[in-house]
């Protein structure tokens, strides 16, 4: 596995930026899970995030680590992005992502979010940005 890939699995939060109205960017903070070289997003078809994948499905995203030299590390990227919407699928894909930030999908708040998660973002990065100082 190469330190791009291995860094994508070790991070927990990746900045997503999607076209929102107006073609003005939206950027937001997700909990995210890397796999098979895509990234997954659970989400609800509510969130504007959801909204903007429908319409446009270009976006960009970033994660990154560090503020001093020698431990700054990021990777950044843009890719074509659709949403998984069959039911047994979100789940599936929803729960792997939760248990990245919790240690049982029993947890009251995971509960909470996987009830809610009707939809999966599912990015197939195209472009590759790293820096790392």
């Amino acid at each position: 596995m190469n330190s791009r890939d291995k860094f994508l699995r070790e991070q927990k939060v990746l900045r997503l930026a999607t076209i929102g109205k107006n073609k003005t960017p939206h950027i937001v903070p997700v909990w995210y899970m890397y796999s098979s070289k895509k990234i997954y997003i659970g989400t609800n078809t509510k969130t504007q995030k959801a909204k903007n994948v429908q319409k446009n499905k270009r976006v960009s995203f970033c994660i990154d680590v560090g503020v001093n030299a020698p431990n700054i590390y990021g990777v950044m990227g843009q890719g074509n992005a659709s949403l998984i919407l069959e039911n047994s699928k979100v789940k599936r894909i929803g729960k792997k992502i939760l248990l990245r930030y919790f240690d049982t999908i029993e947890n009251k708040s995971a509960k909470e979010l996987l009830d809610d998660t009707d939809c999966i973002i599912e990015i197939i990065p195209e472009k590759w940005s790293i820096w790392n100082y």
